[in-house]
């Protein structure tokens, strides 16, 4: 049965942190692939600044030449308010899913809708985020212990590099170097996106 990694996000846009944290993934869960599922309209966030089909381009193009990394578009497609349980229960059963998440979403899992449900279905697998610890709450912690499941921890270098400064960045007209694949950036410049 396949590994398959799933990094969920508002992808608005994607830069160099969400691509090392797929390819730590990849490397230390022997993943046989991880896909980007950018979201359609992630409930728990103010709505998102680029448009549906420039944020899957934008990841098309930042996986451009890094095998095992692939998009998927299945929330994009059902639309809506985007539920993780929902993409859960929509992806194939012949493979087996870890869920891959900052230390900053873990610390607001128990929010999710149905988060007991998306435990049940998928390994969870954490990576460092500046500023945010690396324990799950106290009621996942339970949760975990009460049906013998683990909490995955992915070695990562914490990156300080947020899609929110990015964004700032944009609209002020200052540098991204470092921050954005080149092929995003100048996608970016040639659609006039965050300005």
């Amino acid at each position: 049965m396949k590994r398959i990694g799933l990094l969920g996000g508002s992808f608005d846009p994607v830069h160099l942190a969400h691509l090392a944290l797929a390819r730590a993934a990849l490397d230390e869960l022997r993943l046989d692939a991880v896909q980007f599922i950018p979201a359609a309209n992630p409930w728990q966030r103010a709505p998102l600044r680029a448009a549906a089909e420039h944020r899957l381009r934008m990841i098309e193009l930042a996986i451009d030449g890094h095998p095992g990394l692939s998009a998927n578009p299945i929330e994009l497609e059902r639309g809506g308010a985007t539920y993780t349980i929902d993409t859960l229960r929509a992806l194939p059963a012949d493979a087996r899913y870890a869920w891959l998440l900052g230390a900053d979403q873990l610390a607001n899992f128990c929010t999710w809708h149905q988060w007991q449900a998306i435990a049940e279905r998928v390994d969870l697998a954490v990576a460092t985020r500046p500023g945010a610890p690396l324990a799950p709450p106290a009621e996942l912690a339970a949760w975990l212990a009460a049906h013998r499941r683990g909490l995955a921890q992915l070695p990562f270098a914490p990156m300080a590099i947020s899609a929110s400064d990015i964004r700032s960045r944009l609209a002020r007209g200052a540098s991204t170097a470092g921050l954005l694949p080149p092929a995003v950036a100048r996608y970016i410049a040639r659609h006039g996106l965050y300005r």
